[in-house]
């Protein structure tokens, strides 16, 4: 059996590790807004390259209090736009719907899966505040014209990094690139913990403290509210954990990057399209997506071959019940995405041997 991914594997490698910062926590007698979380920040934000980072609850969260604290500092009000990549998991258009702002769906292009630059231009309009970009799949999707655009229409530039973790682009860490980022810390990501947990980073002094007040319940002196707020915090054990996959991440990576090669070098088979290649440095492949007109029957081949392959995602945004109002609207180069995409097994613990096995499966599909 290939495992798509072996979380198992992938932290018993840190064991002693990880029992070493979990049984300091424990002897410590201090579990929330502690040491662990301090350090924690302090390390993210250096390996990001901002000013700031705050330990949130989980990645949603992040995103959401960034977009509340603009609102708090009167930056943006509900009824404000927000562009966003159409093809994105359903947390980062929660995040923009849950403060009441409406989000602009944009396609991405089909041959990177990320937000097509080209067509953000025209989706602005005097309602615009922000645009959110998602490093889908853990690939950049930052590009000099959208930080062009972000510039002369004074839009905010926010990052949905939960895939994303030691991603570059020009020598700068994604989480870095525009005014503020929202990261992921749930098990399964490059950079992943033992439970949920999350992050914002920015440079932006005032929007550090309100975020952080905001995910302390509007608090930031113990019983003095200058928020209506939530409880968003990262505990002190998945602190202690992230410190230690955080010193390995960078190693992890570039195994991700090694097998990602092996696929590029070794897929070949007509009823498969992968996406362009990056330059090394722009993509940590949180997965490794392909697209086949027949993936249900590919995924069902790789299944009985034993392959573990995974979709991210079967159903896109707009057609999501929840978002009904949306009923009417096509996005054609989106909806493709979602019913061709199938992610192939990559983790920093899959072996070449593996890798060799699924190119082999993949090629050998009629």
């Amino acid at each position: 059996m290939v495992r798509f991914l072996d979380l198992q594997k992938v932290n018993s490698r840190f064991r002693d590790e990880i029992l070493e910062a979990t049984q300091r926590v424990v002897d410590s007698g201090w579990y929330l807004l502690g040491q662990e979380c301090h350090d924690f920040e302090n390390n993210y934000a250096r390996y990001i390259g901002t000013s700031h980072c705050i330990g949130v609850g989980n990645g949603l969260d992040a995103l959401t209090l960034i977009y509340r604290a603009y609102i708090e500092m009167g930056i943006m009000k509900p009824g404000d736009e927000v562009i966003v990549p159409a093809n994105t998991y359903i947390a980062t258009i929660l995040a923009i719907t849950e403060n009441g702002l409406k989000p602009i769906l944009v396609e991405p292009r089909p041959d990177t899966l990320e937000i097509d630059d080209s067509l953000i231009e025209k989706a602005i309009t005097p309602r615009t505040r922000s645009v959110l970009i998602v490093h889908l799949y853990g690939r950049c999707a930052y590009t000099e014209q959208i930080g062009r655009l972000c510039r002369e229409h004074r839009l905010k530039l926010v990052e949905d990094n939960a895939q994303a973790h030691g991603c570059c682009y020009g020598g700068r860490m994604t989480g870095s690139l525009g005014d503020a980022a929202g990261h992921s810390f749930y098990p399964g990501k490059n950079l992943g913990g033992l439970g949920d947990g999350g992050a914002v980073t920015t440079n932006d002094d005032e929007l550090a403290k309100i975020v952080r007040a905001l995910g302390n319940y509007g608090s930031s002196r113990k019983y003095v509210f200058d928020y209506k707020g939530r409880n968003s915090r990262l505990d002190e054990m998945q602190a202690a954990i992230l410190r230690v996959r955080l010193r390995h991440l960078d190693d992890d990576n570039e195994h991700r990057r090694q097998i990602a090669d092996y696929y590029y070098d070794h897929l070949d088979n007509p009823l498969v399209n992968v996406p362009m290649r990056t330059a090394p440095t722009e993509n940590v492949y949180h997965t490794f997506p392909i697209l086949s007109p027949q993936r249900d029957a590919l995924q069902s081949y790789l299944r009985e071959r034993g392959i573990e392959t995974l979709i991210h995602y079967p159903i896109p945004p707009h057609r999501q019940a929840c978002y009904a109002e949306w009923g009417e609207l096509r996005l054609p180069v989106t909806e493709r995405i979602h019913d061709c995409e199938l992610s192939l097994p990559i983790s920093p613990v899959l072996t070449f041997d593996e890798a060799r096995l699924v190119c082999q499966a993949v090629n050998e599909f009629k």
